[in-house]
């Protein structure tokens, strides 16, 4: 599994918010993105992701050394960030349902409770999300992204509104991921930094 980006740049109302910017991860490895606020950590993560389209660049998607096509790749991509939306009105278990049929992933009942389980949030599995708080809220994410086992994981602010407990569990599966494939995060706590391999710094 490999991950490349080439020249990437961005600009948004005539300013440029990215500008050749290139990062190359393989299975085994993980990378950070910092950089002061404003300074496009979450743009560059979303054009990883293949939410927004860069101006100029390359990105390269590989699996056993075959490329996948963007049309492809997203069965593939495991995505937790601020602006993933959760549906308030279904419960936890209705989200991954959701999540997993629009991914294809087969047998995934067992898997959910698996899953809800390992992020702290076995017995709230038909609760409504609406009555989850943001930490709560935010390990349900975890599982929205891990729910395909994807083989590439972006994460935008690891750590964000979870407890100790949360983060032990956040930090576990950024080990996890590490083993089984590809995991970019997009971090200013310096903690966080500790875990990455390589760390790119963007400059505002």
């Amino acid at each position: 599994m490999k991950l490349q980006s080439n020249n990437i740049s961005k600009k948004f109302n005539g300013r440029k918010i990215l500008k050749d910017l290139s990062i190359s991860v393989e299975k085994g490895q993980n990378i950070a993105i910092t950089g002061p606020n404003g300074s496009g950590k979450t743009t560059f993560m979303r054009i990883l992701c293949g939410l927004i389209k860069p101006d100029t660049g390359r990105i390269t998607y590989q699996i056993n050394g075959v490329d996948i096509s963007p049309d492809k790749r997203n069965t593939h991509i495991g995505l937790v960030g601020p602006y993933i939306q959760l549906y308030q009105e279904l419960t936890a278990f209705e989200n991954l349902e959701f999540v997993a049929r629009l991914k294809g992933v087969s047998g995934y009942r067992k898997e959910i409770f698996n899953l809800l389980d390992f992020i702290g949030l076995k017995g709230r599995e038909h609760d409504f999300v609406k009555t989850y708080s943001s930490g709560m809220k935010q390990r349900l994410k975890y599982a929205f992204a891990l729910i395909s086992k994807p083989a590439f994981l972006f994460v935008d602010e690891p750590t964000s509104n979870l407890d100790e407990a949360g983060i032990d569990v956040v930090y576990e599966i950024m080990r996890r991921q590490k083993e089984q494939g590809v995991l970019v995060f997009a971090t200013n706590d310096q903690v966080d930094l500790k875990l990455a391999d390589e760390v790119y710094t963007i400059h505002a």
